[in-house]
């Protein structure tokens, strides 16, 4: 089928993303020091219908977004971190919010 996105299954390591999914939960945010200085984080959880994956929230983005809106990430970036993949927007990429 022409114009559908690969799901979050199909996401490897060290890979750039273009997913829609659903924010499923959003943990609190945590101050962090790194080494472009001090930034608030959390972890929101994105689910489609072929698995989840963590989507690190980092500075404003990490109020930005709410438990059950669909996203579409366009050009993310796909880590592992502690055994499991991670998917961030790295340097080039975007959110577009959805649906409520």
């Amino acid at each position: 089928m022409a114009g559908v996105m690969p799901g979050i299954g199909s996401l490897r390591a060290n890979a750039n993303a273009n997913i829609e999914a659903t924010i499923t939960a959003i943990s609190p945010a945590r101050h962090v020091v790194t080494s472009r200085g001090p930034s608030d984080v959390a972890d929101a959880t994105l689910q489609d219908e072929s698995g989840s994956i963590t989507f690190t929230l980092w500075g404003a983005d990490v109020n930005k977004y709410k438990v059950g809106q669909k996203v579409k990430i366009s050009d993310g970036w796909v880590k592992e971190y502690r055994g499991k993949l991670q998917l961030s927007l790295g340097r080039s990429g975007s959110v577009t919010i959805l649906g409520p």
